[in-house]
C-alpha cells in the first residue's frame, strides 16, 4: 500500500513555492503579483502543518502557527486590494510599472 511521507508534502509545498515565485517575477499586475504572495504564503502552510504532523512529539503547534499565516494572508489581501483600487482609480491600471506616478 502507498502512503504519504513528508517527502511528499516537502516537494508539493517546493512545487507551489516555485510557482508563486514564478508568477510573481513574471506577472505585470497587482492582481497576478498578489496571486503569487499567496501561493507563496500556501506553501509555508503546507511545510508548517506537514512538519507538524510528523513531528516525534504530538502538538498542534504547526497548525496554530498556519493559523497564523492565513490571518496574515487575509490581512495582506485586503491592503492590497485596497491599493490596487487606488491603482485603478488614478491611473486606469493594475499596471505596477506605472505605480511610480503615484506620489503622495
Amino acid at each position: 500500500m502507498f502512503t504519504v511521507g513528508l517527502t511528499h508534502y516537502l516537494v508539493l509545498a517546493a512545487a507551489v513555492f516555485c510557482c508563486g515565485l514564478f508568477v510573481m517575477m513574471t506577472k505585470r499586475n497587482a492582481i497576478g503579483i498578489l496571486i503569487g504572495v499567496e501561493l507563496l504564503l500556501n506553501s509555508v502552510n503546507i511545510n508548517l502543518v506537514a512538519f507538524d504532523r510528523y513531528r516525534p512529539i504530538g502538538g498542534t503547534d504547526g497548525q496554530i502557527s498556519a493559523l497564523f499565516v492565513i490571518v496574515l494572508a487575509a490581512a495582506e489581501a485586503a491592503v492590497a486590494v485596497a491599493i490596487c483600487m487606488n491603482l485603478y482609480s488614478n491611473l486606469n491600471t493594475i499596471d505596477v510599472d506605472r505605480g511610480d506616478a503615484l506620489h503622495g
